[in-house]
């Protein structure tokens, strides 16, 4: 084969050509190229670095505030619940004062319902069973204010006097 023949001839100048090559490709690659790669890394993580530094510095404002925040809301939250309270025992103030006169005003109607009714009893004993009604008919309408009929009433008379 005629190019093996050639080979003795050939193969110190592609040697030569082959270091040639391969010296501009390590030149070019690793003074070139590598450090341009390099500088583009570093900056890279000095950008991802100071990235997560102004995240985490804005974390630690935003945890700040939001702190701020809830001590805000929890004197907030206490000065409402003081007004609440303080509205509520006025409130409790207020229905007890309203309760007692209330209370009074049936006291005394109560008193002068039973008086009439005491009155009725001693003035009419002939007439047991109508005083009887009339009287149950007022206690009825005074004390839960309720119109009963006067046959409803002489029923309910005349069933107690039965068993009393």
């Amino acid at each position: 084969m005629p190019q093996i023949a050639q080979l003795a001839d050939t193969w110190s100048s592609q040697v030569f050509w082959l270091l040639v090559f391969f010296g501009i490709t390590f030149f070019v690659i690793g003074k070139i190229m590598v450090p341009k790669v390099m500088d583009t890394v570093a900056q890279r993580d000095g950008q991802i670095a100071a990235d997560l530094a102004a995240a985490k510095a804005a974390r630690d404002a935003a945890d700040e505030q939001e702190e701020a925040w809830r001590v805000k809301e929890n004197e907030n939250r206490a000065a409402a619940q003081a007004i609440v309270a303080k509205a509520k025992d006025e409130a409790a103030a207020k229905s007890e004062k309203k309760l007692a006169a209330a209370q009074k005003r049936i006291d005394k109607k109560l008193a002068d319902a039973e008086a009439r009714i005491d009155e009725a009893r001693t003035e009419a004993l002939a007439e047991v069973e109508n005083v009887a009604v009339e009287a149950a008919q007022d206690i009825v309408k005074t004390l839960a204010g309720v119109t009963v009929t006067k046959p409803v009433a002489t029923k309910a008379v005349k069933e107690q006097m039965a068993h009393g």
